[in-house]
């Protein structure tokens, strides 16, 4: 017998229940039958909730950088100490998520990145906003540190947090590649540097 969810939870668990999967193996790679059995819903009512496999793929994207933007605004503005600790506390949870073996907190952008944004336009719309706003959050949060003093940078903010997130969207793929956490090591010694912070703590 299969167990669904109440209703108006359904949506959010099949996009979970997806964005669980597609962290591991990609978008093309997981089929909607294998997301419907994961999710315990019965054949047959995905279309009921998405019109389309593109249109499921970008309200997938769409809720994951949804709940990241919320977690990035708790960690950049709200957590404790400076600027610079906070930035810092970020790459840091950068590094052990990545470098997990769990599903759970994979980064989609750099997951379906390269994979979405030439099979569909909609997802990579998706993709290129989400990746702007973590930008700017990034660009609001180095401003911040200059303000504070905690940061020093040769650069403006908006160009520093675009030069750290390239940087870290590579690592994150040839760490993948590598299948070592090395590259994101790597990552953070030069964010170190790049930002320069002018607190033992950060």
């Amino acid at each position: 017998m299969i167990i669904t969810p109440p209703a108006t939870d359904t949506r959010q668990h099949i996009l979970e229940t997806a964005q669980r999967l597609m962290s591991q193996r990609g978008f093309t790679a997981v089929g909607l039958a294998e997301i419907l059995k994961a999710a315990r819903i019965p054949k047959g009512s995905f279309y009921y909730y998405f019109q389309s496999k593109d249109t499921f793929g970008k309200e997938l994207l769409e809720n994951y950088f949804s709940s990241y933007l919320q977690y990035l605004d708790d960690t950049l503005t709200t957590g404790a100490g400076s600027a610079a600790d906070r930035l810092m506390l970020y790459f840091d949870h950068w590094v052990e998520t990545q470098a997990s073996h769990d599903p759970e907190g994979k980064c989609l952008a750099v997951k379906l990145g390269a994979e979405v944004a030439d099979l569909s336009e909609a997802m990579r719309d998706v993709l290129l906003r989400g990746i702007r706003e973590i930008i700017g959050r990034l660009a609001a949060s180095i401003e911040d540190g200059t303000r504070d003093g905690s940061l020093s940078v040769q650069a403006t903010p908006q160009q520093a947090a675009e030069t750290l997130y390239h940087l870290w969207l590579g690592a994150s793929l040839v760490a993948k590649i590598a299948k070592t956490r090395d590259p994101l090591i790597s990552a953070l010694t030069a964010t170190r540097q790049f930002l320069r912070p002018t607190t033992s703590s950060a």
